[in-house]
């Protein structure tokens, strides 16, 4: 017999659907290839019931209380961050010295600790603490109308120890949530009194920059620029004329002075003292006489000239120079006063945009100052609303109670994927097992085969047994057949 046309004619009547009429039959024989792994199954599932330790879990929920004051005075914000809270709580009550305290207070994981690291062991409670928020939109929708849950479990070996622990962890959730709202109010108030205090020094500076700047450019920022010059000609004129007087003093100083030699009488004494000396010797009584003649002349001349005004003439010649020096010293002023307003006119563009500059800042720090001031007592009467716990706060809708059920394993489920998995198994090794031997059951299998019909069918008799040792009575008898 070719093998290729048997595997041939038994694929093509696998296809034709005799297959799954003959499946009965093929499970009646192959049926210990089914019960055995069903019975497997079974023992399995018992044996993971009665070896897996049961696993109890406590839980409390607690509720976030909205505050007795509207959040707009106590400065709350509508969408508090549950995550950010709820990961902050969570970080606190599983740090390392917590845990360890409740391990050590409540005896937990004894026979862990004599053969486990205590990181190990620190790992597996955190892992079996849950904190976890739930949020339910009451009737009105919108954030005001919002309640927020804690769910927070323990899960552990022993129902008793399982509830102490639940129960000091929800004790340290309450702590925590109480003394982080409080330190939280006063950290903010603290906050934005520093901001506060520093918003009033920075709009003191700028002020105080206005001012100086105003102060040294007040008369260009009042004048709008315009300069009024041209007093420095009249100054000019007025000293011209009092240098002229000063000559006309100045002459008649100097003639005062020379007025004994232009003397009349001294002029005929020397003329004649002159027609003396042309007739007679020095020696003569004219000359003499005349001589005499002429110092008398001169004498009275000289004594004439004394008695005329030159102290007048000099003090007015001295206050006239004196007006002269203060006149330029005011021409000299006022150009200086000039050349500073052209200076500052020409500044006066950087000025003005400067002091916008400036009242821009202050403009702004000014509404900052007011927007800090307001949460600023917004935030005050939140540690005020704290103190009198009229302030958002977490209180206890259902403490931990024990357990009186595991929450793991669940006997049912087990049992049944055990009874489920032995039948898989042994459905799949009953067909692999007649897929493997592949034994003929049909005459339609026969003909495909030899190519004709066969001549007879001669039908099963029934035999007694042959018992056969091993794995081999798990194969049929050929014999029989």
């Amino acid at each position: 017999m070719d093998d290729g046309n048997f595997d041939a004619a038994f694929d093509d009547d696998e296809s034709g659907g005799s297959f799954l009429q003959q499946l009965p039959i093929v499970i009646s024989q192959r049926r210990w290839w089914i019960i055995i792994p069903t019975l497997v199954g079974i023992v399995a599932a018992i044996a993971a019931i009665i070896l897996i330790p049961p696993t109890y879990r406590a839980n409390a929920i607690m509720l976030v209380e909205s505050p007795q004051l509207p959040k707009e005075v106590i400065g709350l914000d509508p969408g508090t961050m549950i995550e950010r809270r709820v990961a902050a709580i969570r970080q606190q009550i599983t740090a390392r010295p917590d845990l360890v305290q409740l391990i050590e207070r409540h005896g937990l994981y004894a026979s862990e600790r004599k053969r486990t690291p205590l990181s190990e062991i620190l790992t597996d409670m955190r892992s079996a603490i849950t904190l976890t928020p739930s949020e339910t939109s009451m009737p009105g929708g919108g954030t005001e109308n919002r309640a927020i849950a804690f769910e927070l479990a323990f899960e552990y070996s022993s129902p008793e120890q399982t509830q102490a622990v639940a129960q000091d962890l929800m004790d340290r959730v309450l702590q925590l949530d109480a003394r982080g709202n409080a330190e939280q109010a006063t950290n903010t108030v603290q906050f934005l009194s520093d901001q506060s205090a520093g918003l009033e020094t920075q709009i003191a500076a700028l002020q105080s920059q206005i001012a100086q700047i105003n102060a040294r450019n007040g008369n260009i920022l009042a004048g709008g620029g315009m300069i009024m010059g041209g007093g420095t000609g009249s100054y000019d004129v007025q000293i011209a004329a009092i240098q002229r007087d000063n000559q006309l003093l100045i002459q008649q100083r100097n003639l005062a002075q020379t007025s004994d030699q232009r003397d009349p009488i001294v002029a005929a004494a020397e003329q004649r003292l002159a027609s003396a000396r042309a007739v007679y010797a020095e020696t003569h009584p004219d000359v003499v006489m005349a001589k005499q003649a002429l110092a008398e002349a001169k004498r009275l001349a000289k004594d004439n000239s004394e008695k005329l005004p030159l102290q007048t003439l000099d003090e007015q010649i001295a206050f006239n120079n004196a007006q002269i020096a203060a006149l330029r010293s005011a021409k000299a002023g006022e150009t200086a006063q000039v050349s500073s307003r052209l200076a500052a006119q020409a500044r006066a563009p950087l000025v003005q945009q400067q002091l916008g500059e400036l009242q821009q800042r202050l403009t702004a720090v000014n509404a900052q100052y007011e927007q800090v001031q307001n949460q600023l007592m917004g935030a005050r009467a939140g540690v005020r609303a704290e103190d009198e716990q009229m302030s958002e706060r977490l209180s206890v809708v259902e403490p931990p109670v024990i357990p009186d059920q595991p929450s793991w394993p669940n006997r049912l489920i087990i049992a049944a994927l055990g009874l489920a998995g032995g039948l898989g198994l042994g459905f799949i090794l009953a067909i692999a097992v007649e897929f493997f031997l592949r034994p003929i059951r049909d005459p339609s299998t026969l003909k495909a085969i030899l190519g004709a019909p066969p001549l007879g069918i001669i039908p099963l008799v029934d035999s007694l047994p042959v018992r056969r040792a091993g794995w081999r009575r798990f194969l049929p008898l050929r014999g029989n057949r």
